[in-house]
């Protein structure tokens, strides 16, 4: 069902956005050569204690997870591409990783990712992240008032494709609002004037990702983490916007 937010909804929201890229920004400062995936998690579930809010992932149970998803961060590395389920592995020089994180405050909820390199970058790499970060710019430029799902998508897929990347459209972005995932569906790839008409009150993520050589994926034995066919890297890049007349505003923009 799709649900559009009256104006002081919308400002509401603006709690978990600033939480929830405090936190992402958090996290990637922590993000270096020897840190554990546990301890990122440990500290998303801090910040979460401290700030009152309540985690969108540690009970969090459809039907493509094969149980409750348990901890509070999605951690991706190297191959992993979406819904990384945080393991005892500590981060070494050249890793990719995606940080995925949402929660909820006073009852709204914000989902934001964004990836950064470990220690020292290939240019590939460098590549692919700053694609799903031009994509993800050119999703929330295309998402005003009167255009469609599927402008948006087209938006996306256009830099993905330009970049020499395959796109995969069975995940994307969607709803945001008292719960983390709800309508409609944003994929990654589309056809301009097509889908929903984008109105006032419509909160939503756009969702870019990519992997290098791929657009196929498994999941892994863990029965969450997605991770590339051919074993590629891949990056994601995430913010929850808002439709307003004077257009997008990005709730869970970072400093």
């Amino acid at each position: 069902m799709i649900e559009l937010r009256t104006s002081a909804e919308i400002d509401e929201m603006r709690a978990a956005g600033s939480f929830v890229a405090s936190t992402v920004s958090a996290l990637a400062a922590a993000s270096r050569v020897g840190v554990n995936l546990l301890a990122l998690d440990a500290m998303a579930a801090d910040l979460i204690r401290r700030a009152g809010a309540t985690s969108s992932y540690v009970d969090y149970h459809p039907s493509f997870g094969a149980m409750p998803f348990g901890k509070v961060l999605c951690t991706s590395v190297n191959d992993a591409a979406l819904h990384g389920l945080p393991f005892d592995y500590a981060l070494r020089d050249g890793d990719v990783l995606s940080l995925d994180f949402a929660a909820s405050v006073n009852g709204w909820v914000a989902d934001s990712a964004m990836t950064v390199i470990v220690g020292a970058a290939r240019p590939e790499d460098r590549k692919l992240i700053d694609t799903t970060e031009r994509a993800l710019a050119a999703g929330i430029a295309a998402s005003t008032v009167g255009a469609r799902v599927g402008d948006v998508s087209a938006a996306i897929g256009a830099v993905c494709t330009a970049a020499g990347y395959s796109v995969n459209t069975d995940f994307g972005g969607h709803g945001v609002g008292r719960t983390m995932h709800g309508d409609p569906h944003i994929p990654n790839d589309g056809r301009p004037g097509r889908g929903l008409p984008l109105r006032p009150g419509l909160v939503f993520a756009i969702e870019p990702w990519l992997m290098e050589t791929t657009d196929r994926i498994f999941t892994d034995p863990d029965g969450w983490t997605l991770r590339s066919l051919d074993g590629s890297r891949a990056a994601h890049s995430e913010h929850t916007i808002a439709i307003t007349e004077d257009g997008p505003l990005v709730l869970t923009a970072r400093d």
